[in-house]
């Protein structure tokens, strides 16, 4: 587990205040009848805008800046142009920025115009337990404090936890050490003061069990039932958890 700089630190906010910039303009841009490739179009060019480059393009042979996951789509999906939004989906958009050599990453579920009571639960769930993990973000502390804290949202809510993905370390890279479970393992890994993790809670709206489609990427879920996804990058400070990955 990597402690971070001072300069580190700035420069995982800049890289994190860029991911923000993508996700502030997904949100005024997704509606019924756009392709998830146009989006993913812009991302890439509100990263490039902004001297950074896309974490996720060609990231172990990833075709794409973003991550556009729907409705089964639990994680990994592959924008296309074949892919248009409708009224009542929901959309999980991934984004990785890289500036100057540090990574911001973060996730973000969003409705497709109205959508069912369902999604709006499994959504607001999803959040919840983001923010509930956030929160156990402390310095010399149990990791597993995280892990029990998402879960617990999850059990209250009543849906259902990806076990096989979870958050994980970042900094110089995507995916660094220590890896984040969504629920509790027994794990004893104390937390670092200046340690970075993006936490991620993947729940669903039916059973935890998920599989990988033949494009060797996206992730879906065995019930074909609606999964939501919410990420940030946090840094452990002496002060308290660090939202990187939200604008100034």
């Amino acid at each position: 587990m990597h402690k971070k700089s001072r300069q580190e630190i700035k420069l995982m906010k800049m890289a994190g205040n860029i991911v923000a910039l993508v996700h502030q303009e997904m949100k005024k841009v997704i509606e019924p009848g756009i392709s998830t490739l146009e989006l993913d179009k812009i991302a890439y060019d509100i990263i490039k805008k902004n001297k950074a480059v896309p974490t996720f393009l060609g990231y172990g042979g990833f075709p794409n800046t973003i991550c556009t996951s729907v409705n089964e789509q639990v994680v990994h999906g592959i924008p296309s142009k074949d892919v248009i939004l409708k009224e009542g989906d929901i959309v999980s958009i991934d984004v990785g920025a890289t500036f100057r050599g540090l990574v911001g990453d973060s996730a973000w579920s969003y409705a497709v115009g109205k959508v069912s009571k369902d999604i709006e639960h499994l959504m607001e769930v999803t959040q919840k337990a983001l923010f509930a993990g956030i929160e156990q973000m402390i310095p010399d502390t149990p990791l597993e404090n995280v892990s029990a804290a998402i879960e617990d949202e999850a059990i209250k809510g009543k849906v259902g936890i990806v076990r096989e993905y979870g958050g994980h370390g970042v900094g110089y890279e995507m995916h660094e050490n220590p890896f984040l479970y969504n629920y509790r393992t027994g794990s004893k890994t104390i937390i670092k003061e200046n340690c970075a993790i993006a936490i991620e809670p993947m729940l669903n709206l039916g059973c935890d069990e998920v599989h990988t489609l033949a494009d060797g990427w996206t992730v879906v879920t065995d019930d074909k039932k609606p999964s939501a996804h919410f990420e940030h990058t946090v840094i452990a400070t002496p002060e308290g958890p660090l939202i990187t990955t939200t604008l100034p």
